[in-house]
């Protein structure tokens, strides 16, 4: 009786912990570039598992808010802690092909370092930084994918979220209906040709899987004329042939993004990623 009155006293005088809702932080300098992210703490001492979320748009746009913020309230409600940043947008793809795809490699760093940010700020947001995983959505899934296959040291997540990713670039490039044959065919077989494959070749997630890689969640919806979702069928064979745990849930009758996805009302696939994220991260 008298530890229990103890008890109730002790909790009186105990500073109740609340969410956050942070906006516009610094996590890194890169030059005169400021990166900057938005993120949620939920109630509670934790520490929390987290994401870091990394939005899409082809690589020259987006942004870290609007892009992404079908996936806030799920992470909200479900108790995760979230990140969700900015990084350095290439050059106009039209004018700079090649410009565009050695500036993925910049974005990828920044992704690395956002990471690094979050794990080494992990007390001051109540996050667990052995519990941490990626999310990106289309240009950002290829970044994600690509900052957890080929991470920092002491940079390793522990899952990644990828939807209607990019993973082959060089495959897309050579197929997508939305590149003109003439284009294609007025580079093909020059100098100019061969650079911009060697580079996409190097930025694609499939060329970078080892046996070494965090398990995979790849969403992707079934009429996505944008990224064939055989993009995704082809990523995941290639992880689970080196050992490496990879799933794939299919949005029917998804095309591209999932803002075109809340207003088709296919928004089942927020339950398959809370339950995947809670398996994945629960150890640690």
């Amino acid at each position: 009786m008298l530890y229990r009155r103890y008890l109730c006293a002790l909790l009186v005088f105990m500073p109740v912990i609340h969410s956050a809702d942070l906006k516009d932080i610094e996590y890194a300098l890169a030059g005169k570039v400021s990166l900057r992210l938005d993120a949620h703490v939920p109630d509670g001492a934790g520490p929390f598992p987290a994401v870091v979320l990394v939005h899409g748009g082809a690589w020259v746009t987006g942004n870290r808010t609007s892009n992404v913020y079908p996936l806030f309230q799920p992470l909200s409600d479900a108790g995760f802690a979230w990140f969700s940043i900015s990084y350095r947008l290439a050059a106009e793809v039209a004018r700079n092909p090649i410009g565009a795809a050695m500036q993925m490699g910049t974005a990828e760093s920044d992704v690395r370092r956002a990471v690094a940010y979050v794990r080494e700020h992990a007390a001051e947001y109540r996050v667990n930084p052995r519990r941490i995983a990626l999310i990106g959505e289309s240009a950002g899934g290829q970044l994600a994918a690509m900052a957890a296959l080929r991470p920092d040291a002491d940079g390793a997540v522990q899952g990644v979220v990828a939807f209607y990713t990019p993973s082959d670039l060089a495959m897309l490039a050579r197929t997508s209906p939305l590149i003109p044959d003439g284009v294609r065919d007025a580079v093909k077989g020059t100098l100019f040709d061969e650079l911009l494959m060697a580079g996409l070749t190097e930025f694609s997630p499939i060329n970078a899987v080892s046996a070494t890689a965090p398990p995979f969640l790849l969403i992707h919806g079934t009429d996505d004329n944008v990224v064939p979702i055989a993009q995704s069928q082809r990523f995941c064979d290639k992880l689970l042939q080196s050992s490496v745990a990879c799933e794939i849930y299919t949005v029917e009758g998804g095309s591209h993004g999932i803002r075109r996805w809340e207003s088709a009302r296919l928004t089942d696939y927020k339950v398959n990623m809370i339950q995947w994220l809670q398996r994945t991260l629960s150890g640690g």
